[in-house]
């Protein structure tokens, strides 16, 4: 079974990709910025940037049975080495239970403005596992 989620991000369709794909009991997120669909803006902080791409992460995964607890692996693309310290103190509360698998690469982004881009696997179920 293969389950596309979509945003509705107009990137989705002018890259030809899915905000999140499920095969089987596996959920892969595509690569996430910081966009706050609420007011259709880009907040100028990485860390809400950061807090705003798990809310649409988190949404995507649920819409696909899963939710950001279940995180295996997860990649930050960050856009300025300085930031590094806003973007642990954004995502750190959501996943110091969790421990997913981690990287983080200083990155240069597609758009200015976009400072962070999160993406994660999320396997469904493994919330019940960690610990």
């Amino acid at each position: 079974m293969v389950q596309r989620v979509s945003t509705g991000s107009p990137f989705e369709a002018t890259f030809g990709y899915s905000r999140a794909v499920r095969h089987e009991d596996t959920v892969y997120v595509s690569g996430t910025t910081g966009y706050d669909y609420a007011t259709m803006k880009m907040p100028e902080s990485v860390g809400e940037q950061a807090k705003n791409a798990l809310a649409t992460i988190d949404k995507a995964l649920k819409e696909a049975g899963s939710s950001i607890q279940d995180t295996v692996r997860v990649v930050y693309y960050v856009g300025d080495r300085a930031d590094v310290d806003q973007v642990v103190a954004a995502v750190g509360p959501v996943f110091k239970d969790i421990r997913p698998a981690a990287s983080m690469l200083i990155v240069q982004m597609i758009e200015e403005g976009m400072k962070i881009e999160i993406e994660v696997t999320a396997r469904i179920g493994a919330a019940t596992s960690h610990g």
